[in-house]
């Protein structure tokens, strides 16, 4: 039965219009993404429910190769299944003293998995925006309709407080609440202006269901943002997604590796359809005077982990990283950040041979680090480890903030004990990163905060501009 109707999926709701004769809905909601001081990109998905199927069939626990599915079902009757229905889609968007803007009816249909995505433009800088997306049936009849809003990147040369939130490493089986991972309603109390996540958004390779097809892996990405905690956060926060291995194909990938029945080229294109983000996958976002972040791709340009270290050997590839040079030379921002889906200073665990803070990328890495430490006001953010710390290159001085996982369940791969002389801070721990950027006395400031999933904070790093 969908016998969602319960507290978190009421308060998911509450930004909804759902007339009792709809035939298409919601379920996924929307997500708001790729904010830049004129411009958004708004993305939603038509479903046949209202609500995932809360108490549906079970996935069998066994390995990859062997049949998922209890004999005789299908997907639509797995537990937090969100089925799709063709239709169509209409946007809306305004602010405080501007005319609305709406597009015209735009078709969803199956090859798409249900999904739209339009990209608005025209935009104001520094305000907030509010968004609405109406549904439609293929027959015509109006469906439900879903409310959201986010803020605008303000224009470059204006001082004001900015404070944005970043996690990474989550998945469905993990959560820590029926409702969804809590860093979520934790994260909006602080009413951030934009949110980061670094990836491995979802686990293609990890079971219940290992995602080995497209369809299981589109499966996977419509139970998750099924969950009211993801959902109601997501109409209410503009975002920023990055993809990692795990939700590209599997542990450690690169280019050409599948993931059983799902290719590389499905699992790039997966991410593309799923989320509000554009086809070139790193950017740079000003905002305002005091603060410019660049988010670089991992995966799609990289060289083989196994690969002998060298002059040649890459993560971000050369376009990228001539492009990340260049901007970021450019920048007059008094706060420079990169964030980044895996550690740039580490230390990480010698095992691993896949981030520029694993001897298999030295070359590459060292030049990196280098570069950025040679500038002042600068700072690193990575995702992927299972663990939050800060850590300061022996070397360079270069300071990394790890914003760790998103659950506690999820947390692991280091010890609290082994805190090494590069760590100035580090908990195993599940939860988020925050970061302010404002004004103290009139000086620029940046305040790394680490919060436990409870939001609660573990450790507050202060860095006042030089």
């Amino acid at each position: 039965m969908r016998s969602g109707i319960k507290k978190g999926l009421l308060l998911f709701l509450c930004g909804f219009s759902l007339p009792l004769w709809a035939e298409t809905f919601f379920a996924n909601g929307l997500k708001i993404g790729e904010v830049t001081q004129d411009s958004a990109i708004i993305w939603t998905r038509l479903t046949r429910h209202a609500t995932p199927l809360v108490d549906g069939e079970k996935f069998r626990k066994v390995p990859k190769h062997a049949q998922q599915i209890p004999e005789g079902k299908s997907l639509a009757v797995m537990e937090g299944a969100v089925p799709g229905i063709a239709g169509s889609v209409r946007i809306s968007w305004q602010s405080q003293g501007v005319e609305a803007k709406r597009t015209e009816w735009l078709p969803v249909d199956e090859d798409r998995d249900f999904t739209r995505k339009v990209e608005i433009g025209d935009l104001l800088p520094g305000q907030t925006y509010e968004v609405q997306v109406e549904s439609r049936s293929a027959k015509g009849k109006t469906g439900q309709t879903i409310r959201g809003k986010f803020r605008t990147a303000p224009a470059p040369e204006m001082i004001t407080p900015i404070k944005f939130v970043v996690t990474s490493c989550q998945d469905y089986p993990r959560r820590d609440t029926p409702e969804g991972h809590q860093i979520y309603p934790n994260m909006l109390k602080l009413d951030p202006d934009f949110f980061i996540h670094t990836g491995d958004i979802e686990y293609y390779d990890k079971p219940m269901p290992w995602a080995t097809n497209r369809e299981l892996a589109r499966f996977k990405w419509n139970r998750l943002y099924g969950l009211p905690h993801l959902g109601n956060f997501h109409t209410q926060v503009g975002s920023y997604f990055m993809k990692d291995d795990h939700d590209t194909t599997s542990n450690d990938s690169w280019p050409g590796v599948d993931f059983m029945d799902l290719t590389w080229e499905q699992g790039k294109n997966l991410f593309r359809e799923q989320f509000p983000v554009r086809k070139d996958n790193y950017r740079t976002i000003r905002w305002g005077k005091d603060l410019q972040i660049w988010m670089v791709e991992g995966r799609d340009y990289r060289s083989p982990n196994n690969q002998p270290d060298g002059p040649e050997k890459t993560i971000w590839g050369k376009k990228q990283k001539e492009w990340f040079f260049r901007t970021f030379e450019e920048s007059d921002a008094t706060f420079r950040v990169l964030i980044s889906p895996t550690p740039v200073v580490g230390p990480d665990r010698s095992s691993k041979n896949d981030n520029h803070a694993n001897k298999g990328f030295t070359q590459e890495g060292n030049e990196i680090r280098d570069f950025i430490a040679s500038h002042k006001n600068t700072f690193v953010v990575c995702g992927d480890r299972h663990w939050q710390y800060i850590s300061v290159d022996r070397k360079t001085g270069l300071k990394e903030f790890s914003c760790g996982s998103a659950s506690d369940e999820h947390a692991g791969g280091w010890r609290d004990g082994n805190r090494l002389p590069e760590h100035t801070f580090l908990k195993v721990q599940g939860g988020f990163l925050s970061i302010e950027v404002k004004r103290a006395e009139g000086k620029p400031i940046l305040i790394a905060t680490h919060h436990e999933v409870s939001g609660k904070p573990s450790n507050i790093d202060r860095n006042r501009a030089n």
